[in-house]
């Protein structure tokens, strides 16, 4: 199909279109018959195109708005009960192909198998739980059995369970009435003392690691807090919830610079930002609007940004095999304060693997890294338009298809980093050659209009071609960026409940709370414990921090 640019317009009323008509009808075209035939064929195309492009907008902003189902492979194809594949020109051979077969009964695209059971938890599924050990009444291991009288009675391994769940409000107050008595000589007052344990502070730690955790972990504003607390009559201002998590944050800063420092040594970074409000930056941004070109820079706000989006940018690095999460709120691209958080490397590692999409902006300008390109992104430009390709997009789909299944493989089967590689150069490569040869025949044979839909899809795979399949050569490397994208849903449920931070400052302290809880979250560590422990033993954890990160800071507490 050839390439067609936007054709000119011609003035062609209804009383022209019926003469035209009359002479084609009558075999008489004269020579400018055929330029306005030529015109209106063109424009029929070109609008077509038009349609095409906006029914493919419209279908994306339906998804936007309401969600979409799903974007897996068998959903998109709809193959359900059928397992057809495809040959190199896009269009059903009716043979089935094992490799296309086994991806559509296995890997990530498809659903997870459920869990075995009834869905119901056992009591080693709440670790948190508090634990009471309780004792027989009347009875202890060596007494005779009271119901023989014979036998003796031992413990037995596993005791007996009862689990009870108890509501309360998500912080509790605690009023200790301490009892006061006057000397009736010398008036001296004598208040008993609280009981032991009881500190003088009025919001112990776990107060700020609570709100903390509801706040920037869950996505509860202080607001919503504050009128649930009023509701089971433990009032908690939203005035004093920001006082609470504000003055617990020196405490946890040194542990949160040690995870950037510890990032920083990362084999594969992930960056990505989304959208953020920050009221004072938007101010400013507001009031270096009123400039012009004559006004005196000197005259400007100080501190005003220069650059009008706000971003938060979410950095999460692999490193010793743990996951890491960052945050960073404020005027700058993903690819900046990816570039701060690599200054911290050290100068003897080489160059880490970066994942990202291929916008310029989420690349570090100065740094070297490695840069590997999303290949889910790729892949959802063909699930848009798969509605009006089908049959291309089923070839594109399934042969991506195939490489996550093998990728699931290789995590299953527990490979290492070269012998990931190894098998994914086996196993995913011919699918990747046969893909690249079929995206390069579309274009250079233009089977497919690269202004359409399609056309775009293919171009985007084929201009990033290197950096998508980085996995086929880089050990390590992985297939998208899928892990950031899950880390910015915790600034994006922030953004969603709260709707803007205030200061620069708030947006700190929440992108310091966030990083902390996330990578717990990753390390399958106790967040609400951890920001707990943190404030409990500040003075350690500012003189080593890296001793009192996610991972290993359980193995630094003093055993009660």
């Amino acid at each position: 199909m050839i390439q067609r640019a936007q054709p000119e317009t011609i003035d062609l009323d209804s009383e022209k279109m019926a003469s035209l008509l009359r002479r084609v009808e009558d075999n008489a075209l004269v020579k400018e018959d055929f330029e306005t035939i030529r015109a209106v064929f063109e424009s029929y195309v070109y609008v077509t195109q038009l349609i095409d492009k906006t029914s493919t907008t419209i279908a994306r902003l339906r998804k936007l708005l309401f969600g979409a189902r799903t974007e897996k492979t068998a959903a998109v194809l709809g193959r359900a009960n059928e397992t057809a594949a495809v040959d190199g020109e896009g269009q059903p051979d009716g043979k089935p192909d094992p490799a296309v077969q086994a991806a559509a009964t296995a890997g990530p695209e498809a659903p997870a198998p459920a869990k075995p059971g009834h869905g119901r938890n056992s009591a080693d599924d709440y670790p948190g739980a508090r634990r009471i050990r309780i004792t027989h009444a009347s009875l202890q291991p060596g007494d005779p059995c009271p119901e023989c009288q014979l036998g003796t009675a031992y413990a037995v391994a596993s005791p007996g369970v009862l689990i009870r769940f108890l509501g309360q409000p998500p912080v509790q107050a605690t009023i200790y009435e301490l009892q006061k008595l006057r000397c009736n000589l010398c008036s001296q007052i004598f208040t008993a003392q609280p009981p032991a344990g009881v500190g003088a502070e009025k919001y112990d730690a776990t107060v700020a690691s609570m709100i903390g955790l509801l706040k920037y972990g869950a996505g509860m504003p202080f607001y919503r807090l504050a009128g649930l607390q009023e509701n089971v009559e433990v009032p908690l201002p939203v005035s004093t919830q920001w006082d609470v998590v504000h003055a617990a944050t020196p405490q946890l800063q040194p542990a949160f610079e040690e995870l950037i420092r510890q990032a920083a040594q990362g084999d594969v970074l992930h960056n990505d930002d989304t959208g953020v409000k920050i009221l004072e930056m938007m101010g400013l941004r507001a009031q270096q609007a009123v400039f012009t070109e004559s006004d005196n820079e000197a005259n400007r706000e100080p501190g005003a940004p220069e650059r009008k989006g706000l971003f938060t940018s979410g950095v999460v690095a692999t490193h010793a095999g743990r996951r890491i999460a960052l945050f960073f709120s404020g005027n700058k691209h993903a690819g900046e304060n990816l570039g701060e958080v690599l200054r911290h490397r050290a100068a003897e590692l080489p160059p880490p693997i970066q994942m990202c999409d291929a916008l310029s902006r989420n690349r570090p300008e100065e740094l070297q890294t490695i840069m590997a390109n999303c290949l889910a992104h790729g892949r959802r430009q063909f699930v848009d338009v798969s509605e009006h390709f089908p049959a291309e997009c089923r070839f594109v789909l399934e042969s991506i298809e195939v490489i996550y299944h093998n990728d699931a493989l290789a995590r299953e089967r527990q490979l290492t980093a070269a012998e990931r590689l190894s098998f994914h150069q086996a196993e995913s490569g011919p699918s990747i050659e046969r893909l690249r040869e079929w995206l390069k025949r579309q274009l250079e044979e233009k089977l497919v209009e690269r202004n359409s839909g399609l056309g775009a899809a293919i171009s985007y795979l084929t201009r990033h071609w290197e950096k998508l399949t980085l996995f086929l050569r880089q050990p390590g490397a992985p297939l998208d960026n899928n892990i950031c994208e899950r880390a910015l849903k915790k600034a994006i449920l922030h953004r969603k409940n709260a709707l803007f931070y205030k200061t620069r400052h708030g947006a700190s302290v929440g992108d310091l709370y966030m990083s902390l809880i996330y990578t717990c979250e990753l390390c399958a560590a106790n967040p609400y414990d951890y920001l707990t422990k943190l404030q409990r033993n500040a003075a350690a954890v500012a003189a080593a921090p890296q001793d009192w990160l996610p991972w290993n800071y359980r193995d630094n507490l003093t055993p009660v």
